[in-house]
């Protein structure tokens, strides 16, 4: 039995067929885009990008501005898909470049800056610059009533915690915009929402990581000597994941401390005093830098 969405290709196929056949060729290019997206929807990446390529020469040398900047944006998303970053900036660049010199409605707007949220959170990690993308995506797509706005809404959340701002979250979901998204399905399942959006999933390791450092931190600060049975079973997980992660942390000295494995403690050191001896050379070295600078400049008056 077909799913929807090959239905919808093989449709698709036939309605291009049908507009080449009688020389309509605004309505092939509109018919597609819209394949350039199912072949996105169905992870047919390469018939996308192929398709996508041979379109974009075309509407290059047309007036259709809004549909290049739909396309480039679908190219763009295609390239995140495989993990191709610089190709998806590129493309979201022309798109941005091209939606420049028209106007935009609201949702292409709102999809322009999405597509710059996700770019700027898995390239970068600019979670800064990520949120103020995809706070106006959610107000774009709430002023059409798109359910977009909820995943907008969503990534909002996801760069609030990955900028280690936990308290942000309540104040955001309180607020006036995201209040009558309150009881939706997709923030009330939360496991699938993690599980099946690509964007959410990508980021779920480091989220965990970073939460499971905060709760490690929190749970050996009262002492200097502790079992690591102890901490395994306050934080339920198994002695072995404990052990590595604390070495983990050790060695990119999140805190100062040993392991004796031997007799599965873990030894915690108080913080060693800074040495500001590099610091103060330094600083000396700019001012006398400065000095120089300035001898020079008066001798160069003199002369």
């Amino acid at each position: 039995m077909y799913c929807l969405p090959l239905l919808q290709v093989e449709l698709c196929l036939e309605c291009i067929e049908w507009a080449k056949s009688e020389k309509r060729t605004f309505l092939r290019q509109a018919l597609e885009a819209r394949l350039v997206s199912l072949y996105f929807d169905t992870k047919r990446y390469q018939e996308a990008l192929h398709l996508g390529s041979q379109l974009l020469r075309e509407l290059k040398k047309m007036d259709d501005k809004a549909l290049l900047v739909e396309v480039q944006l679908l190219e763009s998303k295609t390239y995140h898909a495989l993990s191709n970053l610089p190709k998806a900036r590129a493309a979201l660049t022309s798109a941005r470049t091209t939606a420049n010199a028209i106007y935009c409605p609201p949702k292409l707007q709102a999809t322009l800056d999405m597509q710059s949220g996700i770019i700027h959170a898995a390239e970068e990690k600019d979670w800064k610059t990520a949120y103020s993308y995809f706070y106006e995506a959610f107000e774009g797509y709430d002023s059409i009533d798109s359910p977009k706005a909820i995943t907008s809404l969503k990534y909002m959340l996801l760069c609030k915690i990955m900028l280690n701002t936990p308290e942000d979250v309540q104040a955001l979901v309180s607020g006036k915009l995201a209040l009558r998204y309150a009881g939706r399905q997709a923030l009330t399942d939360y496991r699938a929402e993690l599980r099946d959006d690509p964007i959410i999933s990508t980021h779920l390791a480091k989220l965990y990581d970073n939460l499971l450092e905060q709760n490690l931190i929190r749970v050996i600060e009262p002492f200097s000597r502790v079992q690591i049975e102890h901490i395994s079973s306050l934080i339920k997980l198994s002695k072995a994941e404990v052990e590595r992660k604390l070495s983990q942390m050790i060695l990119d000295k999140k805190f100062h401390g040993i392991l004796d494995q031997g007799e599965g403690v873990l030894i915690i050191f108080d913080e060693p005093p800074v040495d500001k001896t590099y610091e103060a050379a330094l600083e000396t070295i700019q001012n006398m830098s400065k000095v120089v600078d300035s001898l020079y400049n008066k001798a160069k008056k003199l002369t």
